[in-house]
């Protein structure tokens, strides 16, 4: 079974992403609502306690979703973040709350995340989540929805993303704004996706599918 993960090698993912939101910002190329999120994402952080871990939630988990992230961790990405992740994919607390759906058997193998700041996480936050979130080729993640403001950098992999009846294919490198309580829907093709992510106001509440994808 793998290591926990150290909470040096949780710090290092941390910093990077704060790095690229903060880079991000700097280039003044975002839309206006990314930008005060991204603002709002990086202030929260400043005021998270990064000297108190909690072991308990720095512990491998063994996810059956690191299987299906086999092809990034042997491949060679100039990326901060992919750096300061790739060796520890296995290490990560990943996990996966939503209940089974009949109509999407195996999904909870297919996909997880791995918090690293918020209610459950390493580092404890109730005003801010931070963390990653993997899916597996050929997967949806179906119809869902939450009230926290969520924002998603893609690491890697390229997938298609619905939001308000608007479907996109984003590479990585995009960054994406998920409003509160709007109705979003990803789905992977070939490649599996790694993609950052951040909460902000209801972090606790968590997310729910939809009784149907449309």
């Amino acid at each position: 079974m793998p290591s926990a993960l150290s909470p040096a090698a949780a710090l290092a993912v941390i910093d990077a992403i704060r790095q690229h939101f903060a880079q991000r910002l700097a280039q003044k190329l975002e839309t206006p609502a990314l930008t005060a999120e991204l603002a709002k994402v990086l202030t929260l952080l400043e005021n998270v306690d990064f000297t108190q871990p909690d072991a308990a939630h720095l512990r491998a988990t063994r996810h059956p979703v690191i299987t299906q992230l086999k092809s990034l961790a042997a491949a060679k990405m100039d990326d901060a973040i992919l750096a300061a992740c790739l060796p520890h994919l296995a290490r990560l607390p990943w996990r996966y709350s939503y209940d089974a759906r009949a109509d999407h058997p195996g999904l909870e193998t297919r996909m997880a995340w791995a918090e690293l700041v918020g209610p459950i996480a390493p580092f404890k936050s109730q005003r801010v989540c931070l963390g990653l979130t993997a899916i597996g080729p050929h997967t949806l993640y179906p119809a869902h929805i939450h009230p926290a403001v969520e924002t998603y950098l893609v690491l890697s992999g390229t997938a298609r993303w619905a939001m308000n009846d608007l479907a996109q294919t984003h590479p990585p490198g995009t960054l994406i704004l998920h409003p509160s309580n709007v109705v979003h829907v990803m789905q992977t093709d070939t490649e599996p996706l790694l993609a950052a992510y951040a909460w902000t106001g209801d972090v606790k509440t968590l997310s729910h599918y939809l009784e149907r994808d449309g």
